[in-house]
């Protein structure tokens, strides 16, 4: 695809986040050249941990979004070489043949089949503990299994209906993996992009809908419920599982496509062996005609069809490229892609993630790790306290009262700042609180304490992956609004006893352009992560206040374990 001089080939990353959609047009330098954001309508929540949003309210989104970002391009969107899309973890639709939603998306925190994952975790033990992962409540494994048993008695679906109490284990199955294409297959080694998706059956999609059939968020056609509330012609038009990605990807190509194994993951995709969880999915009654064929993010899905040209104003054969969740992009994001090289994302709650060559599996359940473009790993972990630890502490006071704790030194007391009830990184402890050691002295000594309780409980992060064989490099990437604050980011340095590199653009959709990027602008992720990727400033320790830093480290560390969190080990 050429483009004149003035006009850089760019790539397209694209986020759909719950509130909104974003595009960024990167260049081959990690220039942002344009962007664009297109607002989404918030999910709807309701009884039994529901959590719907409408699908059909994506695609507009995010062609309205690329149509003002290249059109902000000076050559009007014909520079852009390739296009990916990130999306949240775990979020679901059903659709039909033409790959039209059935009903609402079932979102990443959708609770309906809290007891159909607790059922796929039983079924599933010996492969989830091979891969160092347990089915939460929210997966989305379990959403489709309810999905398939709502639509296979004909679809009873109102907003708040629980999950079927008698939908059978059934015996393991035997048979090949369901979905067609690469199930069971090798992986590809790493940089290896074997596997046309042209030459792979088309992917099976999705979960129906569970929405009223007189609510907004109806698919279009659906005809009103009969008096049963019973919808007998929606379990006929499904066809496909698709994740939020998938149902783009299919609106830019034309046509069905295959997924990636990223946001398969908590749909049950067995990355390290590359297959469905054929044994869970067959007990559960999920038809292994939905599922989508899974190959390595960075793949080529396709390419931009005419319809999709005409709509976001990308080029006709523009490479649609496969991303990774909001999460994985994210890191990407940073830099933060080779083996050692790890990142501290501080925003509400403290995340961390890396890169491993091998996977590693964490007997607690606190690590979990999704598998990289080039075939290695992804181990992360998310806290549940961050930036949340401040949430008391209005925002415009927030500066001065950084320069108050700067002033003053190291914190006179110990505070784990957990606002919430329970802790899942980098221990796991449903009873876990937040505590104060001592009284502080003023408003500033107790802030500082606060700030290096976070900073505390990342070096308890760092520590723990460790101890569970995984080398750690230095500097330490940083990124997430905390990361923002010059004096938190010095204490997380001082604390860890290593440099943070505070990265300039993580955000999804960068990341989301870098995979694009991968195999087109550059010949894999980490040329492009090497050759895009802008860092910030590097914070180093501040040596003078080490000593004081381990002092109170030592002293929370001690009051984790006296009080029989620390060191335990549960299933998540």
């Amino acid at each position: 695809m050429s483009t004149t001089s003035s006009s850089p080939e760019v790539v397209a990353g694209i986020d759909i986040a719950t509130a909104a959609v974003r595009v960024v047009c990167v260049d081959a330098r990690g220039q942002v050249r344009a962007e664009a954001r297109e607002p989404l309508p918030p999910p709807r929540r309701g009884a039994g941990g529901h959590s719907e949003q409408d699908a059909r309210a994506w695609w507009p989104a995010v062609a309205a979004a690329l149509r003002r970002a290249t059109a902000a391009l000076p050559a009007g969107g014909r520079e852009v070489v390739a296009v990916a899309t990130s999306a949240t973890s775990g979020t679901v639709v059903l659709a039909d043949a033409a790959g039209e939603p059935v009903g609402p998306a079932l979102m990443y925190d959708d609770r309906r089949a809290a007891e159909l994952n607790a059922r796929a975790q039983r079924i599933g033990a010996p492969r989830w503990q091979a891969l160092g992962l347990s089915v939460g409540p929210t997966a989305a494994l379990g959403r489709i299994a309810w999905l398939a048993g709502e639509e296979g008695d004909g679809g009873p679906s109102p907003l708040g209906h629980e999950p079927r109490a008698d939908t059978p284990d059934g015996p393991p199955g035997s048979g090949p993996a369901p979905g067609g294409g690469p199930a069971g297959a090798a992986l590809p080694a790493p940089g290896d992009r074997r596997g046309s998706p042209a030459d792979m059956p088309a992917p099976a999609d999705g979960p129906v809908s569970t929405a009223r059939a007189d609510a907004p968020d109806s698919a279009p056609g659906d005809q009103p419920a009969p008096a049963t509330g019973r919808r007998p012609t929606a379990a006929a038009r499904t066809r496909h599982l698709l994740h939020t990605p998938d149902l783009i990807a299919w609106r830019l190509t034309g046509g069905p496509v295959v997924t990636d194994w990223s946001h398969a993951l908590k749909t049950g995709y067995d990355a390290r062996v590359g297959e469905w969880p054929a044994e869970v999915l067959d007990a559960l009654g999920v038809p292994p005609q939905w599922l989508p064929p899974v190959q390595a993010p960075a793949t080529e899905a396709g390419t931009v069809c005419a319809a999709a040209a005409d709509e976001t104003g990308l080029p006709v054969g523009c490479s649609v490229r496969l991303a990774m969740t909001d999460g994985c992009a994210g890191q990407i994001a940073t830099g933060a892609v080779r083996p050692g090289q790890f990142v501290g994302v501080l925003g509400t709650t403290y995340v961390l993630k890396g890169v491993t060559r091998e996977l590693v599996t964490d007997p607690s359940g606190a690590l979990y790790s999704h598998r990289h473009p080039d075939g290695w790993w992804l181990p992360g972990g998310a806290s549940n306290t961050g930036g949340e630890a401040l949430a008391h502490v209005p925002a415009d006071r927030l500066p001065a009262l950084d320069r108050a704790a700067a002033a003053r030194g190291p914190a006179s007391v110990v505070a784990y700042p957990l606002r919430r009830e329970g802790e899942r990184f980098p221990f796991v402890s449903g009873e876990a609180r937040g505590f104060l050691l001592g009284t502080p002295a003023d408003e500033a000594d107790r802030h500082r304490a606060e700030l290096e309780g976070v900073a505390f409980l990342e070096r308890l992060a760092i520590e723990r992956v460790r101890e569970l064989g995984v080398p750690v490099e230095g500097p330490l990437w940083a990124a997430g609004g905390g990361s923002r604050s010059p004096l938190w980011t010095r204490i997380r340095a001082t604390a860890l006893g290593m440099p943070l590199r505070v990265a300039d653009h993580a955000e999804t959709a960068f990341g989301a352009a870098l995979l694009a990027a991968s195999g087109t602008l550059h010949p894999d992720l980490e040329a492009s992560a090497a050759a895009m990727v802008r860092t910030g400033r590097d914070i180093e320790p501040d040596e003078a206040e080490r000593a004081a830093l381990d002092e109170s480290y030592a002293a929370f560390t001690a009051a984790l374990r006296e009080r029989g969190w620390l060191g335990r080990r549960a299933s998540l």
